[in-house]
């Protein structure tokens, strides 16, 4: 007897980058691009990054949207295809996390350089 039942996947707890990190793409068709998050999604674990991934996207006319056509439009990534670009070397590095009074902030491995604000 077969069981074709999956788990269901948990949201990712503690993520390496948020909204609004600037991020760099280290494998797949848009490798090297860099860009701004714009969504983070923690259950199907991606992220669409702004300028990156383009797709196509055939829309019909609308009442929101008079005119249809092909629509171009970024589409999510996979969050272990992205790292997070160092504000002060402006490399990509991993994060690490350190205790800042009491609250716990992210650091950039290559600098040592605080990301977070505390």
């Amino acid at each position: 007897m077969i069981n074709n039942s999956r788990k269901k996947k948990q949201p990712v707890k503690k993520m390496h980058v948020k909204k609004g990190d600037k991020v760099i793409v280290i494998s797949g068709k848009s490798k090297g691009k860099s860009g701004k998050i714009l969504v983070v999604d923690r259950h199907k674990r991606t992220v669409v990054i702004e300028g990156v991934n383009i797709i196509k996207r055939h829309q019909r006319p609308t009442q929101k949207i008079s005119k249809g056509g092909i629509i171009e439009k970024e589409g999510p990534i996979r969050l272990d295809k992205v790292m997070l670009i160092d504000p002060s070397t402006k490399q990509r590095t991993r994060v690490g996390y350190d205790k800042v009074a009491g609250k716990s902030v992210r650091v950039a491995k290559k600098s040592g350089e605080m990301i977070d604000q505390a």
